[in-house]
Protein backbone atom coordinates (compact mmCIF):
# COMPACT_ATOMS: atom_id res chain seq x y z
CA UNK A 1 0.00 0.00 0.00
CA UNK A 2 1.65 2.99 -1.05
CA UNK A 3 5.13 1.59 0.06
CA UNK A 4 7.23 3.30 -2.69
CA UNK A 5 5.66 7.06 -1.76
CA UNK A 6 6.39 6.36 2.16
CA UNK A 7 9.81 5.68 1.80
CA UNK A 8 10.10 8.78 -0.79
CA UNK A 9 8.33 10.83 1.80
CA UNK A 10 10.68 9.09 4.88
CA UNK A 11 13.80 10.02 2.56
CA UNK A 12 12.78 13.40 1.89
CA UNK A 13 12.16 13.87 5.93
CA UNK A 14 15.58 12.46 6.77
CA UNK A 15 17.78 15.00 3.95
CA UNK A 16 16.18 17.66 5.68
CA UNK A 17 17.04 16.05 8.99
CA UNK A 18 20.82 15.76 8.42
CA UNK A 19 20.77 19.27 7.11
CA UNK A 20 19.10 21.05 9.89
CA UNK A 21 19.32 18.58 12.86
CA UNK A 22 16.91 18.40 15.91
CA UNK A 23 15.94 21.59 17.87
CA UNK A 24 14.10 23.81 15.37
CA UNK A 25 10.21 24.79 15.74
CA UNK A 26 8.00 22.26 13.73
CA UNK A 27 7.24 25.15 11.61
CA UNK A 28 10.82 25.03 10.19
CA UNK A 29 10.58 21.23 9.23
CA UNK A 30 7.46 21.41 7.92
CA UNK A 31 8.61 24.29 5.73
CA UNK A 32 11.51 22.44 4.20
CA UNK A 33 9.98 19.08 3.88
CA UNK A 34 6.88 20.84 1.95
CA UNK A 35 10.15 22.23 -0.03
CA UNK A 36 11.77 18.59 -0.18
CA UNK A 37 8.77 16.88 -1.25
CA UNK A 38 7.20 19.27 -3.99
CA UNK A 39 10.95 19.67 -5.76
CA UNK A 40 10.79 16.15 -6.37
CA UNK A 41 7.68 16.47 -7.90
CA UNK A 42 4.95 14.90 -5.44
CA UNK A 43 1.64 16.84 -5.04
CA UNK A 44 1.53 18.32 -1.51
CA UNK A 45 -0.47 20.84 0.46
CA UNK A 46 -0.29 22.79 3.52
CA UNK A 47 -2.04 23.29 6.92
CA UNK A 48 -5.18 21.70 5.04
CA UNK A 49 -8.39 22.87 7.06
CA UNK A 50 -11.09 20.33 7.27
CA UNK A 51 -14.48 21.01 8.73
CA UNK A 52 -16.19 18.79 11.30
CA UNK A 53 -19.12 18.09 11.04
CA UNK A 54 -20.97 16.36 14.99
CA UNK A 55 -25.21 16.07 14.36
CA UNK A 56 -26.19 19.26 13.16
CA UNK A 57 -23.04 20.92 13.87
CA UNK A 58 -20.42 22.12 11.23
CA UNK A 59 -17.03 23.33 12.09
CA UNK A 60 -15.12 24.75 9.44
CA UNK A 61 -11.75 24.65 10.59
CA UNK A 62 -12.19 21.69 12.90
CA UNK A 63 -8.60 20.46 12.66
CA UNK A 64 -5.14 21.05 10.33
CA UNK A 65 -3.11 18.61 8.62
CA UNK A 66 0.18 19.55 8.82
CA UNK A 67 1.25 18.07 5.08
CA UNK A 68 -0.81 15.76 2.99
CA UNK A 69 0.91 14.19 0.04
CA UNK A 70 -0.49 13.07 -3.43
CA UNK A 71 -4.12 13.81 -1.37
CA UNK A 72 -3.90 10.38 0.58
CA UNK A 73 -0.88 10.45 2.85
CA UNK A 74 -1.34 12.71 6.32
CA UNK A 75 2.18 13.79 8.21
CA UNK A 76 1.83 15.22 11.03
CA UNK A 77 5.15 16.83 12.09
CA UNK A 78 6.09 16.92 15.59
CA UNK A 79 9.28 18.44 17.58
CA UNK A 80 8.98 17.00 21.13
CA UNK A 81 11.20 14.75 23.43
CA UNK A 82 8.59 11.62 22.25
CA UNK A 83 5.14 10.41 21.22
CA UNK A 84 2.36 10.52 23.49
CA UNK A 85 -1.17 8.32 22.53
CA UNK A 86 -2.07 11.80 21.71
CA UNK A 87 -0.06 12.42 19.14
CA UNK A 88 -0.97 8.69 17.38
CA UNK A 89 -4.51 9.56 18.61
CA UNK A 90 -4.51 12.41 16.82
CA UNK A 91 -3.69 11.48 13.33
CA UNK A 92 -5.27 8.75 13.13
CA UNK A 93 -8.46 10.93 13.56
CA UNK A 94 -7.18 13.02 10.93
CA UNK A 95 -6.97 9.90 8.68
CA UNK A 96 -10.38 8.71 9.77
CA UNK A 97 -11.90 12.35 9.28
CA UNK A 98 -10.92 13.13 6.09
CA UNK A 99 -10.85 9.00 4.60
CA UNK A 100 -7.09 9.11 3.69
CA UNK A 101 -5.27 5.89 3.95
CA UNK A 102 -1.85 6.41 5.29
CA UNK A 103 -0.47 8.75 7.89
CA UNK A 104 3.34 9.67 9.21
CA UNK A 105 3.81 10.49 12.37
CA UNK A 106 7.15 12.56 12.11
CA UNK A 107 9.35 13.65 15.10
CA UNK A 108 12.71 15.93 14.32
CA UNK A 109 13.30 16.38 17.66
CA UNK A 110 15.66 12.65 17.76
CA UNK A 111 19.01 11.89 16.96
CA UNK A 112 18.26 9.71 14.38
CA UNK A 113 15.08 10.44 12.79
CA UNK A 114 14.66 6.91 11.42
CA UNK A 115 13.34 6.63 15.56
CA UNK A 116 11.12 9.34 15.37
CA UNK A 117 8.82 7.93 12.58
CA UNK A 118 6.13 5.79 12.44
CA UNK A 119 3.50 4.96 10.20
CA UNK A 120 -0.51 4.57 10.28
CA UNK A 121 -3.47 2.86 8.31
CA UNK A 122 -6.42 3.94 8.01
CA UNK A 123 -8.34 0.52 9.70
CA UNK A 124 -12.16 2.15 8.72
CA UNK A 125 -11.45 2.06 4.83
Amino acid sequence: MDNNLTKTIIGAAINVHRALGPGLLESAYQECLLFELKSIGLNVKKEIELPIVYKDIKLDHGYRIDLLVENKIVLELKTVESFTDVHSAQILTYMKLGNYPLGLLINFHTKLLKNGIKRFINSSQ
